[in-house]
């Protein structure tokens, strides 16, 4: 399905004491961007009975029936470079990505 590398785990273990209520890290794809699919994470405090859930030290990241299919085999990282430092998707799927990483086409 969907990695987690341990950089990343850490990282959301380390933003969601910072937050409320939070059960785990949502990652999904919607439409939109200029590759026509647009890869989206936010914080979730519910699971609903038909997401997909990944454990990954301790944290928990959450995927819809809809994205989970677009993401499968996808990795999840977190780079901190002199270029700025965030959430990074590396999608096996993806045909072609646009220049900051976040929009992809299938």
């Amino acid at each position: 399905m969907i990695t987690v590398t341990d950089v990343a785990a850490n990282k959301i273990k380390e933003l969601m004491l910072e937050e409320k209520d939070v059960v785990g890290l949502r990652v999904y794809v919607r439409g939109g961007g200029c590759h026509g699919y647009q890869y989206g994470m936010a914080f979730e405090n519910k699971i609903g009975e038909d997401d997909t859930v990944i454990e990954k030290n301790g944290i928990q990241v959450i995927l819809d029936p809809q994205s989970a299919p677009l993401l499968s085999g996808a990795e999840v990282d977190y780079v901190d470079s002199l270029q700025g430092s965030g959430f990074a998707v590396k999608n096996p799927q993806a045909k072609t990505t646009c220049g900051c990483g976040s929009s992809f086409s299938a």
